[in-house]
C-alpha cells in the first residue's frame, strides 16, 4: 500500500492531480509488479491509509515529505464519487426506528424491518439498520466514510427519514436530534469517537437487540409474510415487533432526552469543526401545525420534505391518502410563514391516474399559489410485495405505464418546472429485486433530459443549472431576481449566474402577508412588518470552513445575497429581516448583523 501510494504521490507532485485514467493505470501498473503472494492494491483503500499513516504515525508521514498543496492535489486525485459534495455541502442521511403510521396509503412499502415506506435494500436503510438506526451511530459512520473518500465534512446536511416525524415520542425526538448534532460535535475527535460508538453498541447487544442481516431476516419473514398476505396490518407487526416486551422497549430507556440536553449540543456546534448547516424532517401534511412546527425549529430543523404524492382529490381517496388537497395547502402555508424550505414528494402512476391527469396535476403544484414547492421528488409508482396496491395489480385496475408514457409524463413535468424550483431526483433507490412491476431503470432522469434534447426543450429547474464540479470565473456572475406570488407571501428568488447561465448561489427571501400572520394570531412564528430569508446557498466545490478554493464557496456570493435580500426588504415597508438559521450557521448570521431572536435570527432594517 505505502509503495503505491508513493508511486502515486511522485506522480502528483510532477503533474498535479492525476485524471481516473491516468491513477487507474499507475494502480495496475503497480499491482502486475507484486509478487506471487502479495495482496494487490484497492484504489479506494489508498485515501484511508493515508489518513491513518498521517494521525496515528505522523513520523512516517513527515517522511512523505507532503506539504498543504501537495496533499491538496493528492485528495482531488484519490476522491471518490465527487459528485457527493458539488452542491456545496456533504448530505448526511439517517433513518429513525421502524414506529406505527397513522396513514394506510395504497402504494406504500411495508417492510416491517424499516420505517413506514423504506425498503431494507435501500443504500440509506442497509446502513441504518446496520447501525440499530441509532442517529450516533449513522452519523459517526457516514462522516467517517465520507472523508475516507476525500470529501469535506466541515458542513453537513443532516437528513432524517422514517415516514412522520412527529409520530415519534417528543422525548425521543429530542433525544434523535442531540445525538445527530453529538456525532457532529465529536467527529474530529476519531478516538472519542470510536469510545462513543464502543459504547452505544454495547448498550443495542445488551437490551438484545439484532443487527446482523441474515438473522433479522430469518426472525422477521414470518411476519412479512402475514403483512405480505394482508394478515398482519403494518402497524399489528411493528407493535408486536418493537412494542411492549420486545429488545426495543429495553431500548427505549436510553432513547430519550431533554431539551437543555439538545441545548449543549447545539451551543457546541456552532463552533464545531464538523458543522450542521442544514436539519431535514420528514412528515405528512395533515401532520403540519403551528405547534409541529415551532417544535421542529426548536431543534434546529431548517427543512421539511412531505409527501404530497398528488393534488386531486379523486387519485388521493383512491389512493387513501385521508386528507385532501385543502389541507395539503393549508400545509404549504404555514411552512412558507414559518420559513422552512418547502421539499415535497409527488408521485406519477398512482392508482385511478392517467398520464394526461397527472401532467396537469404536477402543473398544478408548480404553478398555483396554493402550493409552488422549493424542492421536488418525482417517483414513478412501483409495485413491491408488501404494498397493499398489489391486489389492485392482481386484479387488473392497475398497471404500470410503459416507459414511454412515463418519459413524456416526466418530461412534460421537468419542462414546466420553474427556475425557482429543484427536481432533486425521479427515481427511489429501491433494488430492482424488489419491483415486481415498475420502472427499474436508475437512469430515467438522464433519459428524460436525453427526451427533452430530442424535443429542443430546455428545462429551467435549479438541479440542472447548477455549477456543481466546475470552477466558477467570478467576474462572470450576475445577481438577478425572479418575483412570484403564493398564498400568503410576496416570494424574491435571487440568484447568482454565470454567462452561461450556470447557477452559482441563491436565496429565497419570502415577504408575508400581513393579514395571513395575523390570522395565527399568538401562534405566529414572527411579528408583523418582519420578513424571512428561507435559504441561502452557494454551489461549487465543497471548501472546508475559513478556507479559499477554486469553487463558488467563500468568495461573498452570499453575504451579497444577504444584503440584497434585506435591501428589497426594506424598501418593501419591512422592518425587520428573519432567517431561518442553521445550528451550524448561527456565528455566520451574527457576523453579518443578525442578532437570536427565539426560534430564528434576526436583522433590524434602517428606517
Amino acid at each position: 500500500m505505502e509503495d503505491a501510494l508513493l508511486d502515486i504521490l511522485e506522480a502528483v507532485r510532477r503533474s498535479g492531480p492525476l485524471d481516473a485514467k491516468s491513477l487507474d493505470v499507475l494502480v495496475r501498473t503497480r499491482n502486475r509488479a507484486l509478487a506471487p503472494g502479495e495482496r494487490p492494491c484497492a484504489k479506494k483503500h489508498l485515501l484511508p491509509f493515508y489518513q491513518e499513516t498521517k494521525r496515528r504515525d505522523p513520523a512516517r508521514w513527515e517522511s512523505w515529505g507532503v506539504d498543504e498543496a501537495l496533499e491538496r492535489d493528492l485528495v482531488r486525485t484519490l476522491r471518490m464519487k465527487p459528485g457527493r459534495t458539488a452542491s456545496g455541502v456533504a448530505t448526511v442521511t439517517v433513518l429513525t426506528k421502524p414506529w406505527a403510521c397513522a396513514s394506510e396509503c395504497l402504494y406504500c412499502p411495508n417492510d416491517v424491518r424499516m420505517p413506514k415506506s423504506y425498503l431494507a435494500d435501500e443504500p440509506a436503510c442497509q446502513r441504518a439498520e446496520r447501525a440499530f438506526f441509532d442517529p450516533y451511530l449513522q452519523v459517526a459512520a457516514r462522516v467517517r466514510t465520507l472523508a475516507q473518500m476525500g470529501h469535506v465534512t466541515d458542513k453537513v446536511e443532516l437528513i432524517v427519514l422514517g415516514g412522520t416525524w412527529s409520530d415519534y415520542p417528543r422525548d425521543y425526538q429530542v433525544w434523535f436530534a442531540k445525538e445527530l448534532f453529538r456525532a457532529l460535535n465529536e467527529a474530529a475527535d476519531p478516538d472519542l469517537t470510536e469510545r462513543s460508538v464502543r459504547k452505544r453498541q454495547a448498550l443495542y447487544h445488551e437490551a438484545g437487540i439484532e443487527n446482523d442481516r441474515d438473522l433479522l431476516v430469518a426472525a422477521t419473514c414470518a411476519t412479512q409474510r402475514a403483512v405480505n398476505a394482508g394478515e398482519l396490518s403494518y402497524n399489528q407487526a411493528v407493535r408486536a415487533l418493537y412494542g411492549a416486551g420486545t429488545p426495543w422497549e429495553r431500548a427505549s430507556s436510553f432513547q430519550r432526552a431533554a431539551l437543555p440536553e439538545l441545548d449543549e449540543q447545539h451551543a457546541a456546534n456552532e463552533e464545531a469543526a464538523c458543522r450542521a448547516v442544514g436539519l431535514v424532517i420528514e412528515t405528512r401534511p395533515d401532520a403540519v401545525s403551528c405547534e409541529s412546527l415551532s417544535f421542529a425549529r426548536r431543534l434546529g430543523c431548517t427543512k421539511i420534505q412531505m409527501g404530497v404524492q398528488s393534488l386531486d382529490a379523486r387519485i388521493l381517496r383512491l389512493n387513501r391518502r385521508g386528507i385532501g388537497p385543502e389541507r395539503m395547502a393549508e400545509a404549504f402555508s404555514l411552512l412558507r410563514l414559518f420559513g422552512f424550505k418547502i421539499h415535497v414528494h409527488f408521485m406519477a402512476n398512482l392508482y385511478g391516474a392517467n398520464p394526461e391527469g397527472d401532467k396537469r396535476d404536477y402543473e398544478r403544484l408548480v404553478a398555483q399559489p396554493d402550493y409552488l414547492p422549493d424542492e421536488v421528488k418525482i417517483y414513478p409508482c412501483a409495485l413491491v410485495a408488501s404494498a397493499s396496491l398489489r391486489a389492485r395489480h392482481q386484479s387488473g385496475s392497475w398497471r404500470p405505464y410503459s416507459e414511454e408514457e412515463l418519459l413524456d409524463v416526466l418530461t412534460a413535468d421537468l419542462a414546466v418546472t420553474p427556475p425557482y424550483t429543484r427536481v432533486s431526483r425521479m427515481i427511489r433507490d429501491i433494488s430492482a429485486h424488489d419491483i415486481m412491476v415498475g420502472n427499474k431503470k436508475i437512469n430515467l432522469r438522464q433519459l428524460v433530459e436525453r427526451r427533452m434534447d430530442e424535443r429542443g426543450v430546455r428545462s429551467a429547474e435549479i438541479r440542472g443549472r447548477e455549477v456543481r464540479e466546475a470552477d466558477v470565473d467570478a467576474s462572470s456572475l450576475r445577481m438577478s431576481q425572479i418575483a412570484y406570488a403564493t398564498s400568503v407571501s410576496e416570494e424574491r428568488f435571487f440568484q447568482w449566474t454565470d454567462g452561461k447561465g450556470r447557477l452559482a448561489g441563491f436565496l429565497r427571501l419570502s415577504l408575508p402577508d400581513q393579514d395571513a400572520l395575523a390570522r395565527l394570531g399568538d401562534q405566529a412564528p414572527v411579528g408583523l412588518g418582519e420578513a424571512m430569508i428561507r435559504e441561502v446557498h452557494v454551489y461549487g466545490k465543497t471548501v472546508g470552513l475559513h478556507r479559499s478554493g477554486q469553487g463558488a464557496q467563500h468568495r461573498g456570493l452570499g453575504r451579497q445575497l444577504i444584503e440584497e435580500a434585506c435591501a428589497v426588504s426594506g424598501a418593501a415597508g419591512y422592518a425587520r429581516v428573519n432567517v431561518i438559521s442553521a445550528v451550524g450557521t448561527r456565528a455566520y448570521y451574527r457576523a453579518l448583523g443578525f442578532f437570536d431572536n427565539g426560534l430564528y435570527q434576526t436583522r433590524d432594517l434602517a428606517s
